[in-house]
């Protein structure tokens, strides 16, 4: 007897390569590396998983702002695209250091010099150290990078890309989550100064269920200044002021959805107002095929 799917279409292995990339772009916080193992044992084919899986990884480590450890460096960095050198190689500019990075194994290696720009230097370890302060003010265990970029050598104009990481892994208790906060500061000395940023929470429940919370807001605001501490210190006031409205939304908003919108999608009790015994259920059903 036919099964009905003689006459489905093959799927290719370019679509399958899309369809792979799709699931691990979309994959929750601190989920990845179960992801992978469903995903290989899903396709069957080691080419098709491996050309999916290291193009796909890497845009996903660096939209996550991954952390890196580096071997002789005292604090962490992000692995991101605005510290991105090419060819799986990154620079902290922390320590001064550019390093290979591993996308699947999460390990940094091959740690070589990097020279930095003076000028840009010099606004950036400023931005830095008050962003530092921010983020062991706010997040227990919290990473923040300061990369810069030029933007336009004539008018000695450069953009500092601030990217800010913090998660919580809870997969004992069926949760995971990861705060997400990027910011990038366009900066013409002795002018004016652009900001524009956005803070992104992804969380995902499920215990008993799956439910997950992927949420984002854009900020942005403009000001002029004199001097590097000046703007540094006026700029962490303006991220300190953005979330914790975004975080007093959210909280409201759980509020407000515990109370209309999650009671409005399900019944808290059976039409018999009562709860069900499942354990019952199924003493009921093997007794009947007992009788039977």
């Amino acid at each position: 007897m036919s099964s009905g799917y003689e006459d489905e279409p093959m799927i290719d292995d370019s679509k399958k390569v899309q369809i792979v990339s799709n699931f691990i772009l979309h994959t929750p916080p601190g989920e990845l590396e179960d992801v992978l193992s469903d995903i290989q044992v899903l396709v069957n084919d080691a080419q098709v998983f491996k050309t999916a899986v290291m193009r796909a990884v890497a845009t996903y480590n660096k939209d996550q702002f991954i952390p890196a450890h580096l071997p002789d460096a005292e604090q962490t960095v992000l692995v991101t695209e605005y510290n991105d050198l090419g060819s799986h190689r990154f620079f902290d500019p922390r320590s001064k250091q550019s390093f290979r990075f591993d996308h699947i194994k999460k390990l940094a290696s091959e740690c070589k010099p990097w020279k930095p720009d003076d000028l840009l230097e010099s606004w950036r370890s400023c931005f830095e150290e008050e962003i530092d302060l921010y983020t062991s003010k706010h997040y227990k265990n919290g990473v923040a990078c300061v990369f810069p970029m030029k933007e336009d050598s004539k008018n000695k104009s450069f953009i500092l890309n601030i990217c800010m990481e913090h998660h919580e892994f809870q997969p004992g208790n069926y949760w995971n989550g990861r705060w997400r906060s990027f910011w990038t500061v366009r900066i013409q000395p002795g002018s004016s100064i652009q900001i524009c940023g956005v803070l992104k929470v992804q969380v995902h429940y499920y215990e008993d269920g799956n439910v997950q919370l992927v949420t984002s807001k854009d900020y942005q605001v403009n000001f002029d200044t004199d001097t590097k501490l000046d703007a540094s210190k006026r700029f962490i006031e303006f991220v300190e002021e953005c979330e914790n409205s975004y975080q007093l939304a959210l909280a409201e908003n759980y509020k407000t959805m515990s109370d209309t919108t999650f009671k409005a999608l399900r019944r808290q009790l059976p039409v018999t107002r009562s709860l069900i015994d499942w354990n019952k259920i199924v003493l009921y059903s093997v007794g009947k095929e007992l009788k039977e």
